[in-house]
């Protein structure tokens, strides 16, 4: 299991995430992004991966991102059919249906690690710095809120959507609290993470390079 080589572009088994650490599972994503930025992407025959997982599905990992249809999580961390699982929703926030998602995840399907991933020029991340009200995304965008509360700016700092580099430090922020929100309002994901049997991470997905900068959380 120390060569992740041996891991790429194969599907996986339930044999596979026994002897898989959550290290490998975090390294398997960042040499995937770096085959990505560098036009290295492994050739995979779809149609194989179809029938070799017609009967099961052994995802190493859950990505929690946004629903920004430029931030693909299985392209950007040049990944296979069956080897994640995606939850998606604007401004990759947190509640008690994604919660259950990640909690089948890992307890029952045993994914090695949750990624939590924003991405720069967030529109939620926007939406939520200019308080906009619009029928239910009003409720989703509040959960972005603390996230702009705990970024600290000197006095008249620009805090709207004008500003990019204010959204992309709440952005980063949110992730971090979405990590925070994981751990504490999942007893099941604790304890899998207290034990070391899973890891809970967060990465920001860089719109003008491709590349995913993974989050000391």
């Amino acid at each position: 299991m120390k060569d992740i080589n041996n891991l790429n572009g194969k599907v996986k088994t339930g044999e596979t995430l026994q002897n898989m650490s959550p290290a490998i599972a975090m390294e398997l994503l960042v040499e995937g992004n770096k085959r990505f930025t560098a036009k290295e992407m492994i050739e995979r025959d779809h149609h194989w991966h179809i029938r070799k997982t017609i009967d099961s599905q052994h995802p190493f990992a859950i990505v929690l991102g946004c629903m920004d249809s430029r931030v693909n999580p299985s392209i950007i961390f040049d990944q296979g059919i069956g080897d994640l699982f995606i939850a998606r929703v604007a401004g990759n926030i947190i509640n008690e249906d994604i919660l259950g998602s990640m909690e089948y995840a890992c307890a029952v399907s045993g994914s090695k690690l949750i990624m939590v991933l924003g991405h720069t020029s967030c529109g939620a991340v926007k939406g939520a710095c200019d308080d906009v009200k619009l029928g239910n995304l009003t409720a989703a965008l509040k959960h972005i809120k603390p996230a702009i509360e705990k970024v600290k700016t000197p006095k008249d700092y620009d805090r709207t959507s004008k500003n990019l580099e204010f959204v992309d430090k709440v952005a980063y922020v949110n992730v971090e609290l979405s990590i925070e929100e994981i751990k504490s309002k999942s007893p099941v994901l604790k304890d899998l993470y207290d034990k070391g049997e899973i890891d809970i991470a967060g990465a920001i997905y860089d719109h003008s390079t491709g590349g995913v900068h993974f989050c000391k959380v």
